[in-house]
């Protein structure tokens, strides 16, 4: 697929709050971008949650583990296969997406997270590869809703299921 042609694609997210929509930067990412979207046309995404929320700083979803009647860690799953990072200098700011991953740089695979709010720190070291162009009052409702203690020891477990009914690539 065309760069060109990329760039003309945007992500809806449906969740049970409601959709936010996402334009990608292939420029700077064009292999998470790719990876994102197949994952998005195979229905990977579909009927998962997110399952991390800290309010101010970001909500993360992706994670196969957290479909219905899936075993596993919630956080801990991936497609297979793991991508190889494409640091960038897109700013961590509120609204845009970038990949997740666990210690070593090229971990990724399907996760990622949404940034609620200034996320500098993250520059450089993540893979940021979108923005939000539509849903800011979704992104807002999600990052809010209240969180309890999970495996981790970290409060950024929802109380309640944050639903990804599903993910679709459609023409900007």
């Amino acid at each position: 697929m065309s760069t060109e042609n990329s760039a003309s694609e945007v992500a809806v997210i449906s969740t049970s709050y409601g959709d936010m929509t996402l334009s990608f930067w292939p420029d700077v990412a064009p292999k998470t971008v790719e990876n994102f979207k197949k994952l998005a046309r195979e229905g990977f995404y579909d009927g998962t949650a997110f399952h991390r929320i800290i309010k101010g700083f970001m909500i993360q979803g992706g994670c196969p583990n957290t479909k219905e009647g899936a075993s596993g860690m919630p956080g801990t799953g991936d497609p297979g296969y793991k991508v190889k990072a494409e640091f960038n200098d897109k700013h961590h700011a509120r609204g845009v997406i970038s990949m997740a991953r666990a210690a070593h740089p090229d971990s990724a695979g399907c996760q990622f997270f949404i940034c609620h709010g200034e996320a500098g720190f993250l520059d450089r070291q993540y893979t940021a590869f979108g923005q939000l162009t539509a849903g800011d009052s979704v992104l807002e409702q999600i990052a809010t809703v209240p969180t309890k203690h999970g495996g981790g020891g970290e409060k950024s477990t929802p109380v309640e299921r944050v639903e990804v009914k599903s993910i679709k690539i459609v023409e900007a």
